[in-house]
């Protein structure tokens, strides 16, 4: 089967071949063994790039763990991203959550924002990179089905009003003040209006100043330790968390 494939991860197996983790616009997220790979003569020869784009030819079977890669014809190979520390631990995490909880079925709406998101990281200047970033990963939660609630009470389904809240990330959303008791985390209004935007692709991307980008950023790795990581921050997520690149 030949489909459009994104490389999000490789790595080496014995003495000549890989492992290779791609997103898969036909079959979703597939492991495949690209055998031979690492052999001078290779006819993959420099293609499996991580975060390369291109199309790939699989030998696939029903019910078998790990597929066999005939062929990757790459079109897209995302170098300026390595140029910006930033863009590229963002585009990390986009990868490493789309390689961890999207089906291995065919899931075109979380494959096309990934392929998009790569461009938008890859093309975005120094100072934007951290707002677009977080939208595009917010906008992955969303589409794989754990976007949060924003507002009805997650306990008891109550309206709730604009302003500041109470938001759970362990429950998926906002509390109303009857459900919100004094160790609730608060949300304040501008930051609830943020979220909101963050959460709409359409909406016009808000200004976040380093100290309200470290806070979005904190309470999104929440979330997803929560809701899609099984109680632990993956690791590019938490690279992304600690900034090293600011620190050189």
């Amino acid at each position: 089967m030949s489909t459009p494939a994104i490389v999000l991860a490789t790595l080496r197996y014995r003495e000549s071949s890989k492992i290779v983790r791609l997103a898969t616009l036909e079959l979703g997220v597939q492991s495949v063994i690209a055998k031979g790979a690492l052999r001078p003569k290779s006819r993959f020869g420099a293609s499996l790039q991580v975060l390369s784009e291109g199309s790939a030819i699989i030998h696939y079977r029903d019910r078998r763990d790990l597929q066999t890669l005939t062929a990757f014809d790459p079109s897209t190979v995302r170098m300026a991203l390595a140029e910006n520390l930033a863009a590229f631990a963002t585009a990390s995490v986009l990868a490493e959550m789309m390689l961890r909880f999207s089906p291995s079925e065919r899931h075109p709406e979380s494959y096309h924002l990934v392929r998009r998101g790569l461009d938008v990281l890859e093309a975005s200047p120094p100072d934007a990179v951290d707002v677009v970033g977080l939208r595009l990963l917010w906008q992955l939660v969303r589409v794989l089905g754990f976007a949060p609630e924003m507002t009805a009470c997650v306990r008891d389904g109550a309206p709730v009003m604009d302003g500041a809240v109470a938001f759970s990330p362990g429950e998926g959303g906002v509390l109303c003040r009857s459900c919100a008791g004094p160790a609730a985390r608060l949300l304040p209004s501008d930051s609830r209006s943020d979220l909101l935007a963050l959460l709409d692709a359409s909406a016009p991307l808000p200004h976040l100043d380093e100290r309200h980008a470290a806070a979005h950023r904190r309470l999104l790795a929440r979330y997803v330790e929560y809701h899609l990581a099984d109680g632990g921050v993956p690791p590019a997520m938490t690279f992304w968390l600690g900034r090293a690149w600011e620190a050189a």
